[in-house]
């Protein structure tokens, strides 16, 4: 170990080696931690792979961030030379650990709404650079704390199993016929080696509905029936409690035929996950349409109401009009009378 690194902790092991919490400390005296991935030398080549992946997807917010542009080389504690790859440390840990501390590990769904987001948003990511992640899952999703507010943000982790589009796994065998963990992957796994972006869409629906119920999918069931299960087309039963946009949207994600599935693109704008403040606002319209609607409605009732009474009116006998002679007599006289009296004025004036 060298002087500028101090384990912290043990955090787990995988199929590809260890994983150790370290804390590194700069020559200027600031350190910072990290989260190390340790594989031996005859797993070089998957942890190079995993590398060149994070460096290709670098600078995405859904994606964790490697350190480095190569791995690093040193010692396990029994002598043994291992090969290092440096990621950003999640403090909450991985959304599976996250979910224990909710009651019956159901997360909120405001909460269930954002994290699927974010999850589609890592994959537009990585299907846009041509790769399939083919082992999402809650342990491979990391938790961070927002700085600004007491929210969390997702991030996706391991691409160990992470393979080309169209790309047929050497392992690939009707032995071993799942790409990643079983329990997560589609029914195409045990039919078709080829791999597609629609693989992580089946995934992400087992994540959204676990995120709901708390429970893995396909609980209870060992890796022979899951097959059986899946060779038959079916899908984890969804529960009555998952409400129904959310149910729309797993159901969308466990399409039998992968490219009804859509894209990770499409799903982002499913009615599922709309904001809050955009149903509200949806609302708000909706009712304003309405009232919209009825006015005019109400308008065009009258309109019509007034255009009947004017055919009624016009309908009727026209007025007969009578014309009543002047008093032309009269009026002579009256006239007659004013003359006599302004020539009197004059005449008195010139006196």
């Amino acid at each position: 170990m060298r002087s500028n690194e101090e384990i912290v902790k043990f955090l787990g092991e995988g199929a590809y080696g260890f994983v150790n919490l370290v804390k590194y400390t700069k020559r200027d005296g600031s350190s910072f931690h990290a989260v190390v991935k340790n594989s031996y030398a005859e797993d070089f080549e998957n942890l190079q792979k995993e590398l060149q992946i994070l460096c290709q997807l670098r600078g995405y917010p859904r994606i964790v961030e490697c350190f480095g542009d190569y791995l690093e080389e040193g010692f396990s504690s029994y002598g043994n030379k291992v090969y290092k790859l440096l990621l950003e440390y999640a403090s909450e840990g991985s959304l599976r650990s996250f979910m224990d501390n909710y009651s019956d590990r159901k997360l909120p769904q405001p909460m269930i709404r954002d994290f699927t987001r974010m999850i589609l948003e890592g994959l537009v990511c990585i299907h846009g650079h041509g790769y399939v992640h083919c082992d999402l899952k809650p342990d491979n999703l990391l938790v961070f704390p927002c700085k600004d507010s007491s929210s969390y943000e997702l991030k996706i982790s391991d691409f160990g199993n992470s393979l080309k589009v169209g790309q047929i796994p050497h392992y690939w065998g009707f032995d071993l016929p799942f790409v990643g963990t079983p329990i997560y992957m589609p029914p195409e796994s045990l039919i078709d080696g080829v791999v597609e972006k629609t693989l992580d869409l089946w995934s992400l629906g087992c994540l959204v509905l676990e995120m709901y119920t708390g429970e893995i999918p396909w609980l209870g069931l060992d890796i022979d029936d899951l097959a059986s299960r899946l060779l038959y087309d079916e899908a984890p039963e969804i529960p009555e409690c998952v409400p129904c946009d959310a149910r729309e949207f797993i159901e969308k994600c466990f399409s039998r035929k992968p490219e009804e599935r859509g894209s990770a693109s499409e799903l982002l704008s499913h009615r599922f996950l709309r904001r809050e403040e955009e149903e509200k606002m949806e609302k708000v319209i909706a009712v304003v349409e309405e009232r919209r609607n009825s006015f005019l409605l109400k308008l065009k009732l009258r309109i019509i109401r007034a255009s009947k009474k004017s055919v009624d009116v016009s309908e009727k006998k026209p007025l007969k009009l009578k014309i009543v002679p002047s008093k032309a007599p009269y009026f002579k006289k009256v006239l007659t009378k004013i003359l006599r009296l302004k020539t009197m004025d004059s005449y008195l004036v010139c006196v």
